[in-house]
């Protein structure tokens, strides 16, 4: 079982920042304060969807968002 610390995370028992860590066990995911002992079973959302950047963005939708402008050569009257 491998445990890893939650930069920035604040224990919800005794207030302490950077002192939980957190690991799976029989197929379920747990918090623990390593300074006042607090432990719980964490629900994460199964599918969370990815924010869109400009890296993650498709081709199809890049091409639908360009505007392509023609410029036609001016006819003079002569």
């Amino acid at each position: 079982m491998q445990k890893r610390f939650i930069a920035g995370a604040v224990c919800p028992k005794c207030g302490a920042m950077d002192r939980l860590v957190i690991f799976t066990q029989d197929d379920q995911n747990h918090r623990e304060c390593v300074k006042c002992g607090f432990s719980d079973v964490v629900r994460f959302q199964q599918n969370p969807r990815e924010l869109e950047t400009r890296v993650n963005v498709t081709e199809a939708e890049k091409e639908a968002q360009t505007q392509v402008v023609k410029i036609l050569p001016s006819v003079s009257e002569d």
